[in-house]
């Protein structure tokens, strides 16, 4: 090894290194010292050795917090690669515990999936890994997959068309469209035709523009190929938009209009809330929903999570 090598290495350790992967995660200083159990001067004190080290500024001081430069995100999944080794070598060949894990699991999905996750995943920590959270935060088609290569989050759930180099999907469950109306409804009793569809009222996720909103982008294109030569929203009598499936759902529950709905979120809470689960006069379509991961190192308690998630949406 190089003697520039040698001293550059000497600079870091690995209290450093966690540091820097909170410094990505969190971007303040104060809530990486509260994480960490540290004083706000011994976190600055790290970021002033982390710059000496990797010989760039890495966080820049904004109004909002630290935003981490081009360098520090590049860095970000080779140091988490990095921790995971010292992991490795440190706890023995035994991998991940979680029974014993203290890991904090970041999920990034849409927040529909993320109401469809809940219970089961909760469940399943408090049963299998007392000790250990989860969160998650919507996030949806590039913003993901971005989120998961810089290890901003451990998995992403989602529809992708394609996923980039170092990024690899298991195929969790295929979705559709479905119309949902109230049980009791007086006039959609098991059945809705293209008339009635177009005629008694809906109520979207979205907005009035662009049909469908951000919050769920990742179907857009399926939603718009499907209508095809059939009744788009433009066409349909709409009363309202709204910007969560959740809303739409009770909002339905509760009144004569109809909505277009994932099945699979239809199907969960349908006899809860009382809900017809009706197929809809279009033809349908199929959304692949995948839960994303890295692939540039071997993650034991990733593992695990991609097995407890597939157990919860399945």
């Amino acid at each position: 090894m190089a003697e520039f090598d040698s001293l550059q290495i000497r600079k870091v350790d690995g209290g450093l290194l966690l540091i820097f992967r909170e410094l990505l995660l969190r971007r303040r200083a104060s809530a990486v010292a509260s994480q960490l159990g540290l004083s706000p001067s011994a976190i600055s004190h790290a970021l002033t050795r982390l710059r000496d080290a990797f010989g760039d500024p890495l966080f820049i001081r904004r109004s909002h917090g630290l935003e981490p430069t081009q360098r520090a995100l590049e860095l970000g999944p080779q140091i988490e690669q990095l921790i995971g080794l010292l992991g490795s070598a440190i706890g023995g060949a035994g991998g991940f515990d979680p029974g014993e894990s203290q890991r904090r699991f970041r999920i990034v999905c849409p927040d529909h999936f993320a109401t469809m996750l809940a219970a089961p995943l909760v469940e399943a920590f408090r049963r299998e890994a007392p000790n250990a959270t989860f969160s998650t935060r919507p996030a949806y088609l590039e913003h993901a997959l971005r989120a998961v290569r810089r290890d901003e989050a451990d998995v992403a759930l989602g529809v992708f068309d394609q996923l980039p180099r170092g990024l690899a999907g298991r195929l969790l469950f295929e979705d559709d469209y479905c119309v949902i109306a109230r049980v009791g409804h007086p006039t959609v009793q098991g059945a809705v035709d293209a008339r009635t569809y177009i005629t008694i009222g809906h109520v979207f996720v979205g907005n009035p523009d662009g049909m469908l909103a951000d919050d769920t982008a990742y179907d857009r294109k399926a939603m718009s190929a499907s209508y095809g030569e059939n009744p788009g929203p433009a066409l349909i009598r709409s009363h309202a938009y709204f910007a969560e499936w959740e809303t739409v759902m009770l909002l339905v529950a509760e009144s004569d209009v109809l909505a277009d709905c994932p099945r699979h979120l239809a199907q969960r809470f349908a006899a809860r809330l009382g809900l017809q689960v009706l197929a809809p006069p279009y033809p349908p379509f199929k959304m692949p929903v995948q839960a994303v991961r890295r692939t540039d190192a071997p993650d034991a308690g990733v593992d695990w999570l991609m097995e407890k998630i597939a157990d919860a949406l399945t």
